[in-house]
């Protein structure tokens, strides 16, 4: 008997016509970023400059370190420099999932930080509530949406998966309960979580909180790219090429992109993520899918898709290939992959057939950067002057405001529960340099895909790879 196909796999079954008139307007640029109420960005730094805490990196990470740190002291002088311009990468770019997980999900918890999970869900839910008073306090309009999550099973052995973690407020639905919520006939149960998820304009995040910060009395510095830091003793110095500033603290908030503190270069890789975004749905097709309510949803492959939509009624479809370009560079063309948004474009029409005509109005890539524990690490440097943060594999929306609370714990020298927690003690697992990363990481692709095809089992590559400490996901 031949086995059943996969719902999702790397051949594309729609037609090809379809497929290239879907994405034939499409435009090559973050949606987010289009937004008209994008903020002029501010002077570069130029000549010298002073202060207590220097923050380079201005997506979230930075950001809310920036305010955060003001809220706390708001005589304490901040510096926030950005190389381009607040929230041009990741941060501008995102799906706009806001998960209250520090972790990257109960399993991945488990397996990296079993120790510490009463106290990391403790602190994952006072931060996700921290993370919606602070854009209620600062009046930032991200918008917001608070409506839970939807994991739905595309394959027959990802529904006990799903079952096995009904519970309080987690609630599994069969294929036809499944219907009330939304329709596709590649959907076998689901699981509705009501908290701990949420969605927001991504761009509008960021931008919101450049104005908060700006109105606490940060200065911010943008198009000043820092290329070398030097420990003098009772500061940092940081150098630009048209500026030197001296800082009795430094954090550190530039996740992906290649650290200043060598120790630190192995400890992420960039990995490329894609989307696309539709234009926005008339009343009659989500009516024939039957997603009215403002929940995002994602699938319960190793290699997912995860979609959600927007408030004019688009919907936004990224994930599934998870691209690591030969020699780990970053590069504005990396965000173009015409086989991949061809690939979605299948993939989302094989998910809701009934929208066959829709159309892509944007198609764009960003960078993640992915550690091997596949949530972000913490730790501090040049005898406990900088502090950094990175690896947040995608997760970052609202974790990266959980990790400027450690940092600046760790800059005060605080011994706190967030300061004892092992991502901020231990690092993680190097990822193998070049030329060694490349084919390394294609073998991985391999072998999630076959975990998907064979129902979820692992092979003995992501097994042993298990046992070293690294996991792995699209």
């Amino acid at each position: 008997m031949r086995a059943e196909a996969p719902a999702y796999d790397l051949d594309i079954r729609t037609d090809e016509r379809r497929i290239r008139a879907a994405l034939a307007d499409a435009a090559h640029t973050p949606f987010w970023l289009e937004d008209p109420g994008r903020p002029a960005p501010e002077a570069p730094l130029t000549g010298s400059a002073e202060t207590d805490l220097l923050i380079i990196g201005g997506g979230y990470c930075g950001l809310w370190t920036a305010l955060l740190a003001k809220e706390a002291d708001p005589g304490r002088e901040v510096l926030l420099v950005e190389s381009e311009e607040i929230g041009w990468a990741a941060s501008g770019r995102n799906g706009g999932f806001v998960e209250a997980s520090l972790t990257h999900g109960p399993e991945n918890g488990r397996r990296h930080f079993a120790r510490d999970l009463p106290v990391l869900d403790a602190l994952a839910e006072e931060n996700f509530a921290g993370f919606q008073q602070s854009l209620d306090r600062h009046g930032i309009d991200a918008e917001l949406t608070v409506g839970g999550a939807l994991a739905v099973a595309t394959e027959p052995h990802q529904i006990d998966w799903l079952r096995a973690e009904a519970g309080g407020d987690a609630t599994f639905y069969e294929r036809d309960e499944l219907t009330a919520l939304v329709r596709s006939p590649l959907y076998r149960a689901g699981l509705f979580t009501k908290s701990g998820a949420a969605l927001v304009h991504p761009a509008k995040l960021a931008w919101g909180l450049k104005a908060a910060c700006l109105r606490l009395g940060v200065r911010i510095a943008e198009h000043t790219p820092i290329t070398r830091l030097t420990d003098e003793g009772s500061t940092v110095r940081a150098a630009t090429s048209a500026a030197t500033i001296r800082a009795k603290q430094v954090v550190l908030a530039t996740n992906g992109f290649p650290s200043l503190l060598r120790r630190n270069r192995l400890l992420t890789i960039p990995i490329y993520d894609y989307v696309l975004m539709t234009e926005p749905l008339t009343a009659a097709q989500l009516d024939e899918i039957g997603w009215h309510e403002p929940f995002g949803i994602s699938d319960t492959s190793r290699q997912f898709h995860y979609y959600r939509k927007t408030v004019d009624n688009r919907i936004l479809w990224g994930g599934y290939d998870a691209v690591y370009h030969r020699g780990g560079a970053i590069r504005a063309e990396y965000d173009q992959r015409p086989e991949t948004f061809a690939r979605l474009a299948d993939h989302f029409l094989r998910t809701f057939p009934q929208l066959g005509d829709v159309r892509f109005t944007h198609a764009w890539g960003g960078m993640i950067d992915m550690s091997a524990q596949l949530a972000a690490f913490q730790g501090v440097a040049m005898s406990g002057k900088v502090a950094y943060s990175s690896g947040f594999t995608g997760l970052g929306v609202a974790a990266t405001r959980f990790a400027a609370t450690v940092m600046l714990d760790l800059l005060a020298g605080a011994d706190t529960p967030r300061t004892r927690l092992r991502m901020a003690t231990r690092r993680p697992r190097p990822i193998p340099p070049e030329p060694f990363a490349y084919p390394a990481v294609q073998v991985i692709r391999r072998a999630i895909a076959d975990s998907d095809r064979n129902g979820g089992r692992d092979g003995l590559i992501l097994r042993a790879a298990g046992l070293l400490g690294f996991s792995f996901d699209s």
